[in-house]
């Protein structure tokens, strides 16, 4: 039976401490679906599509790595797609708190699907999400938080926007 791990998340945009917890996982199983998931609680700033774009340009040359997007429990998108863990990333001691409960949700929700916490490389433990957003909203340059297609990308954008 093939190990599939599920790494859900916003991914608004990928950063460089997603990227580390994924290819330090790689080696533990067959494949890695990065799933971005509907948080109600947060307005992304990027598509869907854009997100999922980013992933599979990242990726493209691992084919055990892809992107998908859904939309329920993370537990009913894992069954979906066979896969019997769930990787999650833990920068600080607040985020496994955050992490620990909804692990034991979906622990209770499909005792089947196991969470396992990655601890990220201290060089990334400030890199957030929610600050590179904040720095792109801002005007600055995100580059040295994000993976190469993001910034590529988001370039492209700026330089359409700027010529439109």
């Amino acid at each position: 039976m093939q190990r599939i791990c599920l790494f859900p998340g916003t991914f608004d945009p990928i950063t460089l401490g997603h990227v580390d917890i994924i290819r330090r996982a790689i080696p533990l199983f067959d494949r890695i679906v990065v799933a971005i998931g509907s948080n109600a609680g947060k307005a992304p700033m990027f598509s869907p599509e854009q997100r999922q774009a980013w992933i599979e340009d990242i990726f493209q040359d691992d084919g055990r790595i892809s992107g998908a997007v859904y939309e329920g429990l993370t537990v009913d998108y894992c069954r979906s797609i066979g896969a019997r863990f769930i990787i999650r990333g833990i920068r600080y001691m607040s985020d496994f708190e955050y992490e620990k409960t909804i692990a034991d949700a979906n622990r209770a929700l499909d005792p089947g699907i196991e969470t396992i916490f990655l601890t990220c490389e201290p060089k990334y433990t400030s890199v957030a999400s929610t600050i590179v957003r904040d720095i792109l909203r801002n005007g600055g340059d995100a580059s040295p938080f994000l993976p190469e297609a993001v910034t590529r990308s988001l370039q492209q954008l700026r330089a359409r926007v700027t010529n439109d």
